[in-house]
């Protein structure tokens, strides 16, 4: 897949803009957009072109990045790019991500800068708001960002592909009409025919879809089931069968339209379809909760799509070997070799309040009957008070006092074994978010539809097979030898020959691999908080 692409750009046009011509004689520069106020912006953050004058002069940055930069701040009305007064935008987290990923396993890509490395680590993994009340503190941070983000576009990007004011445009700018920005991306063409979905399947899987539902919407989008589930059952004979057949027509769950009032095996198949793309089981039994989400309007519905497209343009080139990529809101994890699925599996996530981090890394290790180091949070809020009603808690559990931090609260950790939270085997991908792939005990937690269960992690419903994949190279880690080393009580770790490029993403709506629209929850909000900053 590649690795960027830009819908927003793309999709906007400038006829309305006000703008401020900016002079250069070397080189055409964007002109300044002054449409952009605090009222419309997509951050609550502005800071003085003087500011990025400044900068280039003092970083002696060429004229063609010097130039391009300006743009870039010009096109925004120097709004910053990568934070606001809430944090780090998640735009700014998914070019860290794949920034980080480049600069640690494949520098030939991006090279590494160490000081900004560890000055946005920093950032993005403080849980602290205080450095967000000051903007000049994070001014140096948000421009040595947009210096790394337009040097990856000019060394790594195929040429035609993004046009320079895309790539100006290339993060949110100010509050837009979504309709709008759909149909005009929809229907924008390009003199030298290149398009950015010639390049990146998975925004082109999208795109293709974004352009079925502009037209619905053109048309009237579709009908509301305005009755309870209890009434559309199998043998009923209505009128409301007939809107839920046109309903499904539309969006291509049910294969040929129908008319008549009448509850059919054709209907059925329509119902498990939508069940299926849905992340429900498919029964062909509607309930109350599939008919809200068949009620989402089609406008919201484009508005899906265009906050997930923007999110296909910080994946990582997906490797020709082997590759393992997350989707949170579907709950499930997809192994994959030569850009082939091998298999699937059912993962439980993190709660609310545990959310689970999007990033990207490489797994590089299995651990057989692991210890789990409980992370002093779990210590703190649920251990100690425990500790204080039953001052058997840990031997109950398993668990035993392994030493004492730096601020006094002890280190506890809970041996191998059955009852071990981390079940009889663990995947390690070094990260800064102490996030990893394990087994579990609780293995009820699978049967359910909706799996955010976890404290942050990701619990998996096969992990056998998987560590079997992982080491099917390795003559010595056979079936037996697997299964011996997960239930053995003394704890034991292999290092892969061969790390495997991991990718956890949060896409509530995919193109499947047979070519179906998918939708997931908003588990976490993240559509939701795009879309207050995105659209009017």
């Amino acid at each position: 897949m590649c690795l960027l692409a830009s819908f927003f750009s793309m999709s906007c046009t400038q006829k309305s803009d006000k703008t401020v011509s900016t002079e250069n004689n070397s080189k055409r520069i964007t002109r300044r957009n002054i449409y952009i106020n605090r009222e419309n912006s997509y951050s609550d953050f502005f800071f003085d072109s003087s500011k990025l004058a400044s900068y280039i002069t003092e970083q002696k940055l060429p004229d063609s990045l010097s130039n391009r930069i300006t743009s870039f701040y010009n096109a925004r009305n120097y709004q910053f790019a990568w934070f606001s007064s809430t944090g780090v935008t998640e735009q700014g987290r998914g070019f860290w991500n794949m920034y980080r990923y480049y600069t640690t396993y494949e520098p030939t890509k991006v090279l590494p800068d160490t000081t900004f490395i560890k000055q946005m680590g920093k950032l993005v993994s403080s849980t602290d708001s205080n450095w967000r009340e000051t903007q000049d503190g994070l001014l140096l941070a948000e421009m040595k960002m947009s210096e790394h983000f337009l040097l990856f576009f000019l060394t790594n990007i195929d040429q035609g592909y993004l046009k320079r004011k895309e790539i100006e445009r290339f993060i949110p700018d100010y509050k837009r009409d979504a309709i709008s920005q759909a149909d005009s991306l929809v229907n924008k063409k390009h003199k030298n025919e290149k398009y950015y979905e010639d390049v990146n399947p998975a925004y082109a899987g999208l795109k293709t879809f974004l352009a079925k539902y502009v037209d619905i919407y053109k048309n009237g989008g579709w009908p509301v089931i305005t009755v309870k589930a209890a009434v559309l059952k199998p043998g009923s004979n209505d009128p409301s069968v007939g809107i839920l057949k046109k309903r499904l027509w539309l969006s291509a769950d049910l294969s040929e339209p129908d008319s008549g009032n009448l509850w059919n095996e054709p209907l059925t198949l329509g119902i498990k379809n939508f069940q299926s793309r849905h992340g429900y089981k498919p029964t062909g039994i509607l309930t109350d909760v599939q008919l809200k989400d068949m009620n989402v309007k089609v406008q919201d519905r484009i508005i899906q799509l265009l906050i997930n497209m923007g999110r296909t343009q910080w994946m990582i080139d997906q490797p020709k070997g082997k590759f393992i990529l997350v989707n949170l809101p579907e709950f499930l994890l997809q192994v994959t070799e030569n850009d082939k699925k091998i298999f699937d599996m059912e993962v439980v996530v993190g709660k609310e309040g545990h959310t689970t981090t999007i990033f990207t890394g490489n797994l590089n290790q299995v651990v057989f009957a692991p210890y789990w180091n409980v992370p002093e949070s779990i210590v703190e809020n649920e251990i100690l008070p425990a500790l204080a009603r039953n001052k058997n808690y840990l031997k109950k559990n398993n668990m035993e006092r392994n030493g004492v931090r730096s601020n006094g609260s002890p280190i506890i950790r809970q041996l191998p074994g059955p009852k071990n939270s981390l079940g009889q085997v663990k995947f390690l991908f070094p990260n800064s978010y102490d996030i990893y792939f394990h087994d579990t005990p609780a293995k009820s937690l699978f049967s359910k539809e909706k799996r955010a269960y976890s404290h942050g992690c990701i619990r998996l419903s096969e992990p056998a097979k998987m560590a079997a994949w992982l080491l099917q190279q390795d003559i010595q880690w056979d079936t037996a030898s697997i299964n011996a080393a997960m239930h053995s009580t003394e704890e034991k770790s292999v290092r892969l020959k061969e790390p495997v490029p991991v990718l956890i993403t949060y896409y509530t709506a995919w193109v499947a691999e047979n070519g179906t629209l998918r939708f997931a929850d908003d588990i976490y909000g993240h559509d939701s908080e795009q879309r207050k900053k995105m659209f009017n």
